[in-house]
């Protein structure tokens, strides 16, 4: 079984620069009775280690299903999906979940916090779950660093009903990162947001992206977003369309 070391050292490209995930000719096609419909056609992309990119396009163009897809919460019909140098198709179930738990943090557009626990206990509860935690004293520092890091150091006995959406979109970032995962995935993270709070949860966003070089994969309508980001992609009909890098 792969360890975490294991998925840290391999290196999936030719060059220095690493990929944090890689699809070739990736085809998900969901059947509603007798009817196929292909969400995602024949996608081929790359997103190399600490890139900030963005999978953009109009609703129904196959952007979540894009973000399931190397998040491992979903399987394609057919093609290659790679996580951090492992193909998700040759692994069971077992080491999907572990992968996804290790190398893989989420953020939600509708936060998904647990409302009975507080800001500490919500970014603490990834640590708890898998394999052996952390030693409690490592785990309350390293906790606290990342309140600190989004800016909630008061707030950190609060309950999620006592916090505003942008402070609790904070709660889900450092959540997010809380695992220290090589991939964040998104899935438009400012949705619920009014702009000036979207706009502070970007701001955030990129400035972890830049001081931990942690990948950050967007799923958005958000033009900000988008427009801050090194590496777009633009989704149409499941298709990419075009592809930039900044």
């Amino acid at each position: 079984m792969a360890t975490k070391s294991d998925m840290s050292n391999t290196d999936t490209t030719a060059t220095t620069t690493r990929a944090a995930t890689r699809l070739e000719d990736v085809w998900k096609v969901y059947h509603l009775g007798r009817t196929e419909v292909p969400a995602v056609k024949g996608v081929d992309i790359t997103i190399r280690e600490g890139d900030f990119a963005s999978i953009a396009g109009p609703s129904g163009s196959g952007k979540s299903t894009l973000l399931n897809l190397i998040g491992c919460i979903d399987v394609p019909t057919s093609g290659r999906v790679e996580v951090v140098g492992h193909e998700t198709s040759s692994l069971s179930d077992r080491r999907i979940t572990r992968l996804r738990h290790e190398a893989i943090g989420f953020i939600f557009q509708s936060f998904n916090l647990m409302p009975v626990l507080n800001v500490f206990e919500n970014i603490e509860f990834p640590l708890l779950l898998g394999g052996k935690a952390p030693p409690r004293k490592e785990r309350r520092e390293y906790v606290d660093f990342l309140i600190d890091s989004v800016g909630l150091t008061e707030w950190r006995k609060h309950k999620p009903s006592e916090l505003s959406g942008g402070q609790r979109q904070r709660v889900a970032i450092a959540r997010a990162l809380v695992t220290k995962p090589r991939i964040v995935l998104a899935d438009e993270p400012t949705a619920n947001l009014d702009s000036q709070t979207g706009a502070d949860i970007i701001e955030l966003m990129k400035h972890i992206n830049a001081e931990l070089s942690t990948t950050f994969i967007f799923s958005t309508h958000d033009a900000t977003i988008v427009d801050i980001a090194d590496h777009i992609i633009r989704l149409h009909d499941g298709e990419v369309v075009d592809e930039e890098r900044r």
